[in-house]
C-alpha cells in the first residue's frame, strides 16, 4: 500500500509535542506494519465517506482515507480532529 501524507496532516504532526511525534512515529509504522492492529482501534468514520480513525493514544487520534490501493494520512491530534476528519 502507498501512502501519502496531506499538507493539513503535516503541519499537525509537527505542532505536535516532542514525545507525542515520537509515540505518533511508533503508531504509524505499526499502523503501516498491520492496519488492522488491536491497539490502534481502527474504525470507519461514520457518516464520512472511506475515512477512518486510529488511535496513537487515550487523547490523540489520526484520521485517514483510503483510495484505492493509497492511504492518504489525513489529521493528526487530539479527539477534536474527529469533528473535521
Amino acid at each position: 500500500m502507498r501512502v501519502a501524507r496531506d499538507p493539513q496532516f503535516i503541519r499537525e504532526f509537527t505542532a505536535l509535542p516532542k514525545t507525542m511525534q515520537e509515540r505518533a512515529t511508533q503508531k504509524l509504522a505499526l499502523f503501516l506494519e498491520n492496519p488492522r492492529h488491536p491497539s490502534l482501534r481502527v474504525k470507519k468514520m461514520e457518516g464520512r465517506g472511506n475515512v477512518w480513525e486510529a488511535r496513537i493514544t487515550r487523547d490523540y487520534r489520526f484520521t485517514f482515507e483510503i483510495i484505492g490501493d493509497l492511504c492518504k494520512l489525513r489529521r493528526i491530534g487530539t479527539h477534536d480532529i474527529l469533528k473535521r476528519p
